[in-house]
């Protein structure tokens, strides 16, 4: 009985070991697939070396509401490369940002990419949500000289809010963004929207997001104080 019971752990040892084997040389080979995998990434992301321009906005800038690839930044993307212009875009935009949860995320941000170019555009859900004017001139400041230390060139895309809010809080949250731009020396573009933010042809049905028409002009209203920053990207 017991040759019998030895006899079989003899037959069905070598199947195991085979087994084990095979098994030990698949994750061998899905080990060196992985590594591979991720040497190549890292190899592509060193071989990238063109100079970062980081976008930090709200849902006007993360594509809410519109198809992937139509929204400003994307349009934009494709304008440096017709120029000529050597940029890497990076959009870190989230929507339903503030100008807290980007003063937040921006030292990580500058750390991970270093760009040579920073769009700050984020303000209009601070007034959505009724937080402190001088809490978000405080964010958006902090927010340049974050970006200006590591040498970044900054653009602050300012935000009107709409004539029902009242004149006076109109005004100053008009002058929070200029406030800004202009204590730190950065570049500004007074209104977003400007041209277009009382059109609603031009916006998503819930009349704050503007829709797939808008985006060139939107575009178009960055690009001119944008383009004197971007002179170090040609080519």
């Amino acid at each position: 009985m017991i040759e019998a019971m030895t006899g079989g752990a003899n037959v069905h040892a070598p199947a195991r070991l085979t087994r084990q084997i095979e098994l030990g040389m698949r994750l061998f080979a899905l080990s060196v697939f992985l590594l591979a995998a991720l040497f190549g990434h890292v190899l592509a992301a060193r071989a990238d070396n063109r100079p970062v321009l980081l976008v930090l906005g709200d849902s006007l800038s993360a594509e809410y509401g519109l198809a992937r690839g139509t929204g400003w930044v994307a349009l934009l993307e494709r304008r440096l490369a017709d120029q000529g212009l050597r940029y890497r875009v990076v959009n870190a935009s989230i929507s339903g940002d503030t100008t807290s949860g980007g003063a937040a995320r921006l030292p990580g941000l500058l750390e991970q990419h270093r760009p040579r170019v920073v769009i700050i555009e984020l303000g209009g859900n601070d007034a959505l949500r009724g937080l402190q004017l001088q809490a978000s001139l405080d964010n958006l400041t902090r927010m340049i000289d974050d970006a200006q230390a590591v040498g970044a060139r900054v653009l602050v895309l300012g935000m009107q809010v709409p004539p029902n809010y009242g004149r006076r809080y109109a005004e100053r949250f008009a002058s929070v963004f200029r406030l800004a731009a202009e204590s730190r020396q950065a570049a500004l573009v007074p209104f977003f929207l400007e041209g277009f933010g009382d059109r609603l042809d031009l916006f998503q049905p819930d009349r704050i997001h503007p829709n797939g028409q808008a985006q060139p002009l939107m575009l178009d209203n960055v690009w001119p104080a944008l383009r004197p920053l971007l002179d170090t990207g040609r080519s």
